[in-house]
């Protein structure tokens, strides 16, 4: 750990966080308004991750976008619906157009636990059946025994093997590594695993699959945006944050869009470098908008 963060000149002071923390949660009244609400719709990637999930399901779940963008229609859409690989096509050809993004987990979603070349090929076929982002998640079987290499050299063979099949289609295709930070329990390993993610080609780095105890925090996402910041100081690549697991309503949004604000400023307050993984927020900020109960998905 020592070695990443004396070369991106950051380690986690734990008081000061969460000093910052309460700063921040004693504002989140005064920061809330309808455009940041708005923007937060934007930022989503609206997600179906059930063990029922049928084609027929997630054909509804795309088509309730459409509706929604109907009735709305000055409201922005979601970044993108997120599914199972096994869906990627379904939600390419339902979706009302190509702005909507097919976001897939795949890698073996969401233990990572299986042989590497599984992970590769999922993650192939995903793309192949029209995936635009794939969120994989960290081997946590290397990376909680300290093998951090194994663990930095799947994210590696995962990224060389989307952007393989993406070439053969032309286009690019958006990675998103998920830490599983409740797992990883501590600000240091946190950092360790953003700052080993960032490394080996993650676009976006992600709290949480949202099928452990502990999903997303304030703190895991305050020392990740402090990791994305330190490695943009250093290298001059901006990566994303993706926000994911027990975000359901519209001030939980706020708090986790005045951490990037605070942190990474303007720039990253938008869907190419922010993110919610969310099944349940879409409502709740629709209701904070219009100032009633809106049930749309």
């Amino acid at each position: 750990m020592a070695d990443l963060f004396n070369k991106y000149g950051y380690a986690p002071d734990k008081e000061a966080i969460d000093r910052s923390l309460g700063i921040i949660a004693r504002n989140l009244e005064n920061a809330v308004s309808p455009q940041i609400l708005k923007e937060c719709l934007s930022f989503m990637d609206l997600t179906t991750l059930r063990n029922q999930d049928t084609p027929d399901s997630v054909r509804k779940l795309v088509e309730k976008v459409t509706a929604y963008k109907k009735a709305y229609p000055d409201y922005p859409l979601p970044a993108s619906v997120c599914v199972y690989p096994n869906f990627a096509s379904v939600v390419r050809d339902s979706r009302c157009c190509p702005e909507l993004h097919v976001t897939t987990v795949s890698g073996c979603f969401p233990t990572s636990q299986s042989f590497l070349e599984v992970k590769m090929h999922e993650c192939e076929m995903a793309v192949e059946q029209g995936a635009d982002e794939i969120d994989i998640v960290l081997a946590l079987n290397a990376f909680l025994c300290e093998d951090y290499r194994k663990a930095g050299d799947e994210i590696h063979a995962m990224r060389q093997c989307i952007d393989k099949a993406a070439a053969k289609q032309g286009r690019k295709v958006v990675l998103k590594v998920i830490l599983e930070t409740g797992l990883l329990v501590t600000p240091e390993r946190i950092a360790n695993a953003s700052f080993l993610a960032m490394e080996e080609g993650a676009d976006f780095i992600k709290t949480s699959t949202g099928k452990v105890d502990v999903n997303a925090t304030p703190m895991a996402a305050y020392v990740m945006c402090q990791c994305i910041k330190a490695f943009y100081e250093k290298t001059g690549r901006r990566v994303g944050f993706k926000a994911a697991g027990g975000i359901s309503t519209a001030m939980d949004a706020v708090c986790y869009y005045s951490i990037v604000s605070s942190i990474l400023g303007k720039d990253w307050l938008n869907k190419q470098y922010f993110r919610f993984g969310v099944s349940r927020l879409a409502n709740s900020l629709l209701s904070a908008i219009e100032q009633k109960t809106v049930t749309v998905f």
